[in-house]
C-alpha cells in the first residue's frame, strides 16, 4: 500500500471511526462501507472534514446482489455504491451502503451534500427500485412513465409481454401483446473455406 493510502486510510479510521462498518483496500483505491443510519452523517463528514475534503462524487450507482457469488451472499440485496473525488488531495474513494429492507429498499439522498447525485440517483431509483429520502425530483428517467418494474433487478424478466409502437390512426403511442415468438438464440460458427490456412 502506498504512503498516501496509509494516510488516507488513517485519516477515515480517525474521523469516522466506528462508523466504518469495513474498509477494503484493493486496486490502488479504498472502499469503505457504512450503515444506512449514518449514511449522510458520514457523507456530509467526508466532504466537511479538511483532512478529507471529498468535495465532488463522480458517480453514484446501484448494485443487486441477488445471486451473487453463486447465490452464497446472505447479506442485503440492494447497495447504493458512490465514488468520490478529493480534488485538494487528489485521492480517490469508494463508498459502499446496503439498504436494510429488501422489500422496500430506502436510503438517504446525497443530493444535499453533492448536487451532482441528482440524476445518478434517478437512475438507480428507475434501473434498481431504490428509494432517496429527500430527493425532491424521484422519478423515472431512462424507461418510459408507464414502465412497470426495474429493469437492472436480477428477477427482471428477460423478455416483456408487451411491445409499445406509434399508432398513426390514434396519433399517439399504443402498448400492444407482444408480436414475436419467443426463441432461444444458439451461437453458429460460421468459417470460410480454407479459414487459416494457405490457398
Amino acid at each position: 500500500m502506498s504512503e498516501r493510502l496509509e494516510q488516507l486510510h488513517q485519516h477515515l479510521d480517525r474521523v469516522l471511526g466506528q462508523r466504518i462498518k469495513s474498509a477494503v483496500i484493493a486496486r490502488n483505491e479504498i472502499t469503505i462501507v457504512v450503515d444506512s443510519a449514518v449514511y449522510a452523517e458520514v457523507a456530509i463528514l467526508l466532504r466537511d472534514d479538511p483532512s478529507l475534503s471529498f468535495e465532488q462524487l463522480i458517480d453514484l450507482c446501484g448494485v443487486d446482489y441477488k445471486d451473487y457469488a453463486d447465490g452464497a451472499w446472505s447479506g442485503p440485496r440492494f447497495a447504493v455504491v458512490s465514488h468520490l473525488l478529493s480534488i485538494k488531495y487528489n485521492l480517490r474513494l469508494r463508498l459502499r451502503v446496503f439498504a436494510p429492507n429488501d422489500d422496500y429498499p430506502l436510503l438517504a439522498s446525497m443530493t444535499p451534500i453533492w448536487n451532482s447525485a441528482n440524476w445518478f440517483e434517478r437512475e438507480a431509483f428507475d434501473l434498481f427500485g431504490i428509494l432517496f429520502d429527500g430527493h425532491d425530483d424521484l422519478r423515472r428517467i431512462l424507461t418510459d412513465y408507464g414502465f412497470i418494474g426495474h429493469p437492472f433487478r436480477k428477477d427482471f424478466p428477460i423478455s416483456g409481454t408487451v411491445e409499445m409502437r406509434y399508432d398513426p390512426e390514434l396519433k399517439r403511442v399504443v402498448y400492444q401483446p407482444v408480436s414475436i415468438e419467443p426463441r432461444e438464440v444458439t451461437p453458429r460458427v460460421i468459417r470460410e473455406e480454407q479459414y487459416g490456412g494457405l490457398n
